[in-house]
């Protein structure tokens, strides 16, 4: 079974950076794909990021497509998720996700229903 752990998350001033670590803890970790979703207070959950198993393939939602970036580190089962030039709206719990042999783009269309695993979530709030 995956188990999947966030970190990184905080509170931080409208403009800042922040980054957050997903690691996997278990080698077949390697042959998932991996995306960010969010949910902030009162909304559904919304996918953010996503990485291929295999490619590096990535996708993003509109939102913050030129300030996210996503990368992972396959000796150190981690994926990071980097943002830069953070508003308030992107105040959310950040969840950690994990499918099996499908694609970044897939997860997007998916939605959290295409989701194998599931991180507890880690807390970002930007202050403006």
């Amino acid at each position: 079974q995956v188990q999947l752990r966030e970190s990184g998350g905080g509170l931080v001033q409208a403009g800042a950076s922040l980054t957050l670590d997903c690691l996997g803890s278990i080698n077949a970790f390697d042959r998932y794909t991996v995306g960010w979703f969010r949910q902030a207070p009162g909304k559904e959950i919304e996918f953010v990021a996503g990485i291929d198993w295999a490619g590096g393939g990535t996708n993003f939602a509109n939102s913050v497509k030129g300030r996210f970036t996503i990368s992972r580190d396959h000796a150190k089962n981690t994926v990071y998720l980097q943002m830069n030039t953070l508003k308030p709206e992107d105040t959310a719990v950040y969840h950690c996700a994990a499918t099996m042999f499908t694609t970044a783009q897939a997860m997007a269309q998916k939605g959290s229903d295409g989701v194998d695993y599931w991180g507890s979530g880690t807390l970002v709030t930007v202050s403006s």
